[in-house]
């Protein structure tokens, strides 16, 4: 695999309607090394998705959005072929959804406001490279 690809696949995709929660996600996440895309809801992530060869390896998903939420975004990702493998984290402030984000297939559940440590472990385990901040 070469350089390019490897730094695609450590992509991952943040799809949240609030700006800072997106900007506080991709400042934790860049300081572990990891690169970030910013969908503000789920059309604008499958336009990503769909218009770009290569995938992330994550995608952290809000379920509350305008346009398309996280539900109707993972029923069209789940039922495309070219992109329903692609994992997705639920990142949410509403309580006690893990049965059902389970349902929906996703991986992980993290709640905001979500710890840099919890965000870092997420992105080690679907996109490698255990960075640590920058000093």
């Amino acid at each position: 695999m070469g350089g390019d690809e490897q730094s695609a696949k450590a992509a991952i995709l943040v799809v949240d309607d609030d700006r800072n929660v997106c900007d506080l996600i991709s400042s934790m996440l860049g300081e572990r090394g990891y690169r970030t895309v910013i969908a503000g809801n789920g059309r604008e992530a499958l336009a990503y998705l769909r218009g770009n060869e290569a995938h992330p390896g994550l995608i952290l998903l809000d379920l509350m959005m305008p346009v398309m939420n996280g539900w109707d975004f993972r029923r069209v990702q789940q039922c495309d072929p070219s992109i329903a493998d692609i994992p997705v984290a639920i990142i949410t402030g509403m309580p006690n959804v893990e049965g059902k984000a389970s349902a929906i297939g996703a991986v992980d559940v993290l709640y905001k406001p979500s710890r840099v440590e919890s965000l870092a472990s997420l992105a080690f385990r679907f996109c490698g490279r255990d960075h640590r901040p920058k000093r």
